[in-house]
C-alpha cells in the first residue's frame, strides 16, 4: 500500500465527494470528485493534475490580486509539490485528479530521455487549456470503468503519457521527445506476448509489460506499437477477447468464470465489452444466435 496522497486526504476532510478512485501499480492515483460550496487550501508533498469535467464556472482561486475565476469543462490546473493554493467553490462541479510524487515524475523523465535533469520543477497552472491533456483524460481516463482490472493497462498507459507531456511542456527542462526507430527484438516481443497470454486474468499495467522488455514504459509502448501495429492496451484487450470467444465456444465453463479468466472482475462488464467487440453477447454466442 502506497502512502496516501495529501491532496486526496485533504479533500476527504471537506465537502468534496469521492466518486471513483484507483491506485495503479506504479503508485499513481486517479480520483474523480464533485464538490460544492466549500473552501479548500491545498499544500502537498506531491504533484496534482486536475481537469474540470462538468461545470466549474463558479470556482474561484485566491491570488495576490484577489479572487479570480475561469473554471469550465476541460480547463486544467497543475499544482506542483509544495505549491499552496486556496479555492472557493460557489456551486457544484466535478473534476478528476491525477496524483504523483516528484520521484516518480523524475523517474519518468530519466527513463524517457535517458538523462537526469539537474533540477525538475513543474509550472503552476490555473484554469489553463491544453487539448492533449483533455484528450487523454476524456478518451482514456474517463471513458472506461476504473473498477475493472481489465482497464488498468489503459489507465496506466494514459497516466504515463500525461506525465511525459507535463515534463515536455510544463517543466523547467522542456525537452523534446526522443525519436525512436524500430520495434522490439523478436525474442523480446515473444517474451512479452507470452507473459501477456499467461497473465490475461491479472490487472496488467504498462509497468508490468515494460519490465518484461527491460525498457521504460514510454519506450516500450512506442516500440511495441511499432512491432504489433497496436498500442499495448489494445493488444491485450484483443487477446482477452480472443481467449474469451474460444472459451465461450468450446468450453462448458460458466460465463462468470470465463470473465475472471480473461481479466474482467464483473460479468456485466465482460458481457458489454464482448458484445461491443464481436457484435453479440457471450450468452447469445453460446445459444448459437
Amino acid at each position: 500500500m502506497n502512502k496516501p496522497y495529501h491532496a486526496f486526504e485533504n479533500l476527504r476532510q471537506h465537502r468534496a465527494r469521492l466518486r471513483n478512485s484507483v491506485q495503479l501499480g506504479s503508485g499513481i492515483q486517479l480520483a474523480a470528485w464533485s464538490n460544492d460550496f466549500d473552501c479548500v487550501t491545498q499544500r502537498s508533498d506531491h504533484h496534482t493534475l486536475s481537469l474540470y469535467v462538468e461545470a466549474g464556472y463558479h470556482t474561484w482561486h485566491k491570488t495576490p490580486a484577489g479572487w479570480k475565476n475561469g473554471g469550465a469543462p476541460d480547463r486544467f490546473c497543475l499544482m506542483p509539490e509544495q505549491s499552496e493554493s486556496t479555492w472557493d467553490v460557489r456551486d457544484e462541479f466535478s473534476f478528476v485528479h491525477l496524483y504523483c510524487t516528484d520521484a516518480h515524475l523524475r523517474q519518468v523523465a530519466e527513463q524517457i530521455w535517458d538523462r537526469s535533469p539537474a533540477s525538475l520543477t513543474l509550472q503552476e497552472k490555473v484554469f489553463a487549456d491544453d487539448a492533449h491533456i483533455t484528450q487523454l483524460y476524456r478518451h482514456f481516463l474517463l471513458n472506461c470503468d476504473w473498477r475493472q482490472n481489465a482497464n488498468h493497462l489503459t489507465l496506466s498507459s494514459a497516466s504515463t503519457l500525461l506525465m511525459s507531456h507535463l515534463v515536455q511542456h510544463y517543466s523547467n527542462v522542456l525537452w523534446k521527445l526522443p525519436t525512436l526507430r524500430g520495434g522490439l527484438a523478436p525474442v523480446v516481443l515473444r517474451r512479452v506476448t507470452t507473459f501477456i497470454e499467461e497473465n490475461l486474468n491479472a490487472p496488467l499495467t504498462l509497468a508490468d509489460l515494460a519490465a518484461q522488455a527491460e525498457l521504460s514504459e514510454f519506450h516500450f509502448a512506442r516500440m511495441f506499437r511499432q512491432s504489433t501495429k497496436l498500442a499495448p492496451h489494445q493488444y491485450v484487450m484483443q487477446r482477452r477477447m480472443a481467449k474469451a470467444e474460444q472459451l465461450v465456444r468450446h468450453s462448458a465453463l460458466p460465463l462468470t468464470e470465463i470473465a475472471l479468466i480473461c481479466g474482467f472482475s464483473s460479468s456485466s462488464h465482460f458481457s458489454n465489452r464482448f458484445k461491443s467487440v464481436l457484435g453479440y453477447s457471450p450468452s447469445a454466442l453460446r445459444r448459437g444466435n
